[in-house]
């Protein structure tokens, strides 16, 4: 099996925002067991700024706010980063990989495919890849900012069967424990909707960039690029193990959905922030809903937002959203096309998203 081990920065820090090298030691012991069974593991990692920020004498009460500095206090931080995990996987005859990621590689073709063939190449070499986002370099505008979708991402573009997301809980539970003592592990799901998502609630800790909302959105990317996730403790004894093995209990398991997405489409669905949204009838709406469809101007009956060309967009029915997709048009031009049959207009092209850019959403 194939499977991506994701750890956050909060089960990789101290108070102090120093790395505990105990819990990185923890997670490579696993790993290496996991190899000696047969398995391919890549490890998602992150901690990269909290680690730097002691290096550099700032305390994490001082974390400085402008990119700048912190690009420049992720490249320390990285340094550190990767130099433990190596130690920590090399004490178990393994030899530790450093990739870094931007959202580019997964949305670019060429970039991709790249990744892609990199990836491969350190897997059938026996290396573990230690991947990370690569925030020293990143822009602000294109970047992620936390590691739960870089994991997911990486799951579908790897080929993994299996995406764990180890994070201070034991996964989502039906109630904030913190605020009731009756709160219990939800130990499987089959659909993420909009009730497990509120239940997620908001960000985490403050040396974290995610939080349960964050793990539920990324185990959600995993299940419709066809991959298992499970939400675990880090602190969990054998968790990789029991993960991979199906054990009832290690945490929240989000299965799989039975179509996969491509990983263009996943990254339309999931990882690009809508600029608006497209208003369309009924009749658009059922038509979208059963797939295979381009969105025309015909069915739009109004629009929200300032988007250009190439920017995502929520397409919403008379019953909510019904798809996401990237337009071809701005959104001033989209008002002035709505209603319109494609022979009506100059050119005789009403399409407003095309059905490679188009994702349909479950209802």
């Amino acid at each position: 099996m194939r499977v991506v081990v994701k750890i956050g920065t909060s089960s990789l820090t101290d108070e102090s925002g120093r790395i505990d090298e105990h819990a990185i030691a923890k997670v490579a012991t696993e790993v290496a067991l996991a190899r000696g069974r047969g398995h391919e593991v890549l490890v998602v990692t992150s901690g990269a700024v909290a680690a730097g920020l002691p290096a550099l004498g700032i305390a994490p009460a001082e974390r400085p706010r402008d990119a700048r500095t912190l690009q420049a206090v992720s490249a320390v931080g990285q340094a550190q980063l990767v130099q433990t995990w190596s130690g920590a996987l090399g004490a178990h005859g393994l030899v530790a990989g450093q990739v870094l990621l931007a959202p580019l590689d997964f949305m670019v073709r060429t970039q991709y495919l790249h990744a892609r063939s990199t990836v491969e190449r350190l897997l059938e070499l026996g290396v573990v890849p230690v991947v990370n986002e690569n925030d020293a370099t990143a822009d602000d505008e294109i970047r992620f900012g936390d590691n739960d979708r870089i994991a997911a991402l990486l799951a579908q573009l790897a080929g993994c069967d299996l995406l764990v997301l180890l994070t201070d809980a034991p996964g989502l539970m039906d109630a904030d424990p913190r605020l009731d003592d009756r709160a219990s592990l939800i130990e499987e799901i089959l659909e993420v909707d909009h009730d497990l998502e509120r239940l997620a609630g908001g960000a985490g800790t403050a040396r974290g960039s995610g939080g349960m909302a964050s793990k539920l959105a990324a185990a959600k990317m995993a299940s419709w690029a066809g991959v298992r996730a499970v939400i675990a403790h880090a602190d969990r004894p054998d968790v990789l193990a029991e993960a991979l093995d199906g054990v009832a209990g290690v945490g929240t398991v989000v299965q799989p959905r039975g179509a996969r997405l491509s990983a263009r489409k996943l990254w339309i669905a999931f990882a690009v922030a809508p600029g608006g949204r497209v208003h369309v009838d009924a009749g658009a709406a059922r038509a979208l809903g059963g797939g295979g469809r381009s969105l025309l101007a015909a069915g739009v009956v109004r629009v929200e937002g300032a988007f250009g060309p190439g920017d995502a967009v929520e397409v919403v029915g008379p019953d909510g959203v019904v798809a996401k997709g990237l337009v071809t048009v701005a959104a001033d031009e989209l008002r002035s096309m709505a209603g319109q049959r494609s022979s009506d207009l100059a050119g005789g092209s009403g399409e407003v998203v095309h059905v490679d850019d188009l994702v349909v959403l479950p209802g």
